[in-house]
C-alpha cells in the first residue's frame, strides 16, 4: 500500500545542537526535513565537538557515505545537503555534494524522471517537479527562499499532493539548479518566472506558496500575475534588506546602515572585510549573499537587497492572502508581520498567524513544528475555497 503523507510526517520539536545559533537552527532544519531520529542524535554528537565548519564538513561527509552504506538514503542525502551547505564555492567537492544530495532525494521519495521538468528561462531553465494526485481539487505552486533548493521540499509537496492538490515546485533565479548550472543570479521581480511557469504549465488559478524570502517574492509574483489567486508567506518577509543587516551586530549596525545609504561602498567594504575575520559566519554569510545574488562586493549585494521590500507592492495584491510569522525567528523582525498586513489595502480576503513558543513553532517557517504550518495552510485553503 502507498503510503498517504500528512502534516504529522514532520517532528515536533526544538533542539539545541550546536553551540552556534545559525548551525543550530540549520541541524533543526536537516532533522524537520527528514523526521529522522537516528540523524538527529548523530548531528547532537558532532555539535560536541565540531565547533568550526572544516570539522563540521567533515563529519557531515562521514556521516553521509556511513549512511549510504546502511542504504538509509533520506540520511545520507541530509547529511551530504550539509556538508555542501557550508563548502564555499571555491571547494570542488560542492558540486559532487550537490549532485548526491539530490540523486538520493529523488531516490528516497520515488520521485521519477518523467515527473522533472526543465522550463526555459533566460540563458537556461527553471528546475521543477510536479507531483499530482488523482482528480485534483486545485494547482498549488510552491518555491523556497533565498538558498534553498526545490528538493528539500519533496516532503512537504507529499503532504499537500495526498491532500488532493495538483503540486508544481521550482527553482527560480538564484536557487539551485538555476543558479548552479544556468548561472542565473536573485531577481526581485519574481512575476517573471512564475509567468514562464505557469506559462509552460498551461495553468490557471493556482495557489502560490513562498518559504522564506519566497514570503516576499510570493506577493510581489501576485501583484503583478493575475493567474495567482491566493498567496501564502510562509513565512513573512517584508524587508529584505531589514532582515540582512538585522544580523550585523548591534553595535555597528545603525552606522554600517548609514555608510550604506549614503553610499560609502569603499568603506563598507573596508570594515566588512574586517569584521568577516573575525566572524566565519559573517564571511560564510556575506560570500553566498553575493553568490546567490550575482554581487561582486559585500556593499553591492547588502545595498540589492533594498529592492525587496514589500512596500513597493503590496496595495497591488487583490488575492485571498495568508501570512505567516514566528513570534521569535530570528532572521525576520517580528513587528514585519504587522507591517506588512498594514500594507496589504486591496486584496480579497488577509488572514494572519503568528507562531508562539507554545506551539514549538516560533522560529522562522515555524522549524520545530512545521505540520503545524501545513495544517494551517491547509484549512485556510479550504476555507477560502
Amino acid at each position: 500500500m502507498t503510503k498517504k503523507w500528512q502534516p504529522d510526517d514532520f517532528p515536533v520539536g526544538l533542539y539545541e545542537l550546536h553551540p552556534d545559533a545559525s548551525v543550530n537552527f540549520h541541524m533543526n532544519v536537516f532533522y524537520n526535513w527528514t523526521n529522522d531520529n537516528v540523524l538527529l542524535e548523530e548531528m547532537r554528537e558532532v555539535g560536541k565537538t565540531a565547533h568550526n565548519y572544516e570539522t563540521l564538513i567533515k563529519r557531515f561527509i562521514e556521516l553521509g557515505n556511513e549512511s549510504l552504506k546502511k542504504d538509509t538514503k533520506l540520511r545520507a542525502a541530509f547529511y551530504f545537503r550539509g556538508a555542501e551547505f557550508f563548502i564555499p564555492q571555491s571547494n570542488s567537492l560542492k558540486q559532487n555534494l550537490r549532485d548526491q544530495f539530490i540523486q538520493l532525494s529523488k531516490e528516497a521519495y520515488g520521485i521519477t524522471e518523467d515527473q522533472h521538468y526543465l522550463i526555459p528561462y533566460e540563458r537556461g531553465y527553471l528546475s521543477a517537479y510536479r507531483l499530482s494526485a488523482e482528480n485534483p481539487k486545485k494547482t498549488l505552486v510552491l518555491f523556497g527562499g533565498f538558498d534553498s533548493y526545490i528538493e528539500e521540499l519533496f516532503r512537504m509537496s507529499m503532504v499537500f499532493r495526498d491532500a488532493g492538490y495538483d503540486v508544481i515546485i521550482f527553482e527560480g533565479p538564484g536557487q539551485g539548479s538555476v543558479l548552479e548550472t544556468y548561472n542565473i543570479p536573485m531577481t526581485h521581480e519574481w512575476e517573471k518566472p512564475v509567468k514562464s511557469l505557469l506559462d509552460y504549465f498551461k495553468v490557471e488559478n493556482v495557489t502560490l506558496i513562498g518559504l522564506s524570502l519566497g514570503g516576499n517574492l510570493v506577493l510581489r509574483a501576485a501583484a503583478y500575475e493575475p493567474r495567482v489567486k491566493k498567496a501564502v508567506a510562509y513565512n513573512i518577509l517584508t524587508d529584505f534588506y531589514e532582515a540582512v543587516t538585522h544580523q550585523i551586530p548591534p553595535s555597528f549596525r545603525d552606522k554600517l546602515k548609514t555608510m550604506i545609504d549614503e553610499g560609502d561602498s569603499q568603506t563598507v567594504n573596508d570594515t566588512l572585510a574586517q569584521l568577516m575575520k573575525q566572524s566565519l559566519m559573517l564571511e560564510w554569510a556575506l560570500a553566498q549573499g553575493m553568490h546567490v545574488t550575482g554581487s561582486k562586493t559585500p556593499y553591492d549585494f547588502l545595498n540589492g537587497t533594498k529592492a525587496y521590500n514589500a512596500n513597493h507592492f503590496s496595495h497591488l495584491v487583490t488575492q485571498d492572502v495568508l501570512l505567516l510569522a514566528g513570534q521569535n525567528d530570528h532572521y525576520v523582525p517580528i513587528h514585519q508581520l504587522t507591517d506588512q498586513i498594514l500594507t496589504l489595502t486591496n486584496v480579497r480576503s488577509l488572514s494572519a498567524r503568528m507562531f508562539t513558543p507554545h506551539e514549538t513553532s516560533d522560529t522562522h517557517c515555524q522549524i520545530g513544528n512545521i505540520g503545524l504550518a501545513l495544517h494551517v495552510i491547509l484549512n485556510w485553503m479550504e476555507q477560502t475555497d
